[in-house]
């Protein structure tokens, strides 16, 4: 059974909580400037070269950098140029290994030897973080791991060198919002069209360094792969942190990847929020983000003539092995019309995906497979767009260029409404692809 922690006082979000547990103090309220702990760093093969830079520039400045704070808390992924693309990004590779290991990091999932993957699903397929910790990394979407009641936030090159070397950093305490989401889910909703939904509403810029936290039944029944989608994309709409208090799930998630003790936070029950925002499931359609923002949202039945040029179920927003699950229902026994790739978004994830015949359903529906990777997210290789070709992403961003061609055009959805959009090869309700199948 999780534990709850009541060392204090009352009144305190979980993410208030965590940030008063960090820096010592017993109450934290939003506006407040704090110095905390860190639990967890993470750097990759695009932030990592950035940070050593700094690191390097302080050397010649006079400050001597002969150990890094704690190698045991750092970890190290490859995932945006893996397969190196270019000679830069195979350099980049090259400069973060000796990097790591000159400093004696262990977690270093490289490409190539084993289990590796996309940073933001190995923070949690691998048990990294844990519930009540203070997690930062090199990427924006840090926000991720928030699913499983940890305080995770992404931070610039100078704020993680400064991390690393001192193991802590100042941040802002922010205000918080609440998203109650009630009622039961119906089959063809997925968590993506949940946050497309709240982003629509609250726009791009709604949640500015403010904590975006979920609660209500539905969450509850939530698998914690769906509420991943759900924090990853509060950085969308601006948030400093993505949020859900964890419970029996979270518990039963961890334990199956890791032996790690934890002590996890709860939110109070007089926790004050500076707005509250309900929604029941049931009245929710499949939603798409259409160009060239998170924001411009329509239901899918609304886009039904749009014809694509490629379908993407990829990233750390749409390709865990649930994602890969939900779209393999979709695909199986059909073909697609339009160019599809699918790839995993961790090694571990590729191989339950071969195990339950996930991928030979991928394969006979004429899909490509590929590794797992951020090429083709952040239109840097493996995929990219042309002029003029339109793309239905699982990704988490669609503004000019994003996927590829600058002319070319992204729409968000979830990997149900993706895989339905290949068969038909245009843009497609999950229901309708059912009831003409």
């Amino acid at each position: 059974m999780l534990s709850f922690c009541s060392d204090f006082e009352l009144g305190m979000t979980i993410t208030e909580k965590i940030l008063a547990y960090s820096s010592h103090k017993s109450q934290v309220s939003p506006g407040d400037v704090i110095f905390s702990k860190i639990d967890k760093v993470m750097l990759h093969d695009v932030s990592g070269p950035g940070v050593i830079k700094i690191l390097h520039e302080w050397e010649k400045k006079g400050k001597k950098i002969e150990k890094i704070w704690d190698p045991d808390r750092v970890w190290i992924s490859e995932d945006h140029f893996v397969p190196s693309s270019d000679r830069i990004s195979a350099e980049n590779i090259r400069i973060l290994t000796e990097w790591a290991q000159r400093y004696g990091i262990k977690k270093h999932f490289k490409y190539g030897l084993g289990q590796y993957g996309i940073c933001h699903t190995l923070s949690h397929e691998e048990g990294l973080i844990l519930p009540g910790e203070v997690y930062v990394g090199g990427d924006s979407h840090t926000n991720t791991t928030g699913a499983l009641g940890a305080f995770a936030a992404g931070l610039g090159h100078t704020d993680i060198a400064y991390v690393l070397t001192h193991g802590k950093i100042w941040f802002k305490v922010p205000e918080a919002l609440m998203f109650k989401i009630t009622g039961k889910k119906p089959d063809y909703i997925m968590a993506k069209d949940i946050i497309l939904r709240i982003i629509g509403d609250i726009g791009t810029d709604g949640a500015n360094y403010k904590t975006m936290q979920f609660s209500g039944n539905a969450i509850s029944d939530l698998s914690i792969e769906e509420r991943l989608t759900l924090t990853n994309m509060t950085t969308e709409a601006g948030a400093k942190n993505g949020i859900i208090d964890p419970d029996e799930k979270t518990e039963q998630y961890l334990r199956e990847r890791t032996k790690n003790a934890f002590k996890p936070l709860y939110t109070d029950s007089d926790a004050t929020f500076s707005e509250t925002f309900t929604y029941e499931i049931e009245s929710m359609e499949p939603t798409i983000a259409k160009p060239f923002s998170p924001e411009n949202i329509t239901v899918a039945r609304e886009l039904q003539n749009v014809e694509i040029d490629k379908a993407y179920i990829g990233s750390c927003t749409g390709a865990k092995l649930e994602d890969l699950r939900m779209a393999a229902k979709i695909l199986k026994g059909h073909k697609v019309k339009v160019r599809t790739e699918i790839l995993p978004a961790a090694q571990s994830i590729y191989m339950k995906a071969i195990r339950e015949g996930l991928v030979e359903i991928f394969m006979e529906s004429g899909a490509v497979i590929g590794p797992p990777t951020c090429g083709a997210c952040c239109g840097a290789h493996m995929g990219v767009l042309s002029k003029d070709e339109i793309c239905i992403s699982t990704t988490n961003r669609n503004f000019p260029g994003r996927m590829g061609h600058v002319e070319s055009k992204t729409y968000l959805a979830s990997p149900i409404v993706v895989a339905a959009s290949a068969i038909s090869g245009k843009i497609t309700d999950p229901r309708d692809q059912v009831i003409s199948s």
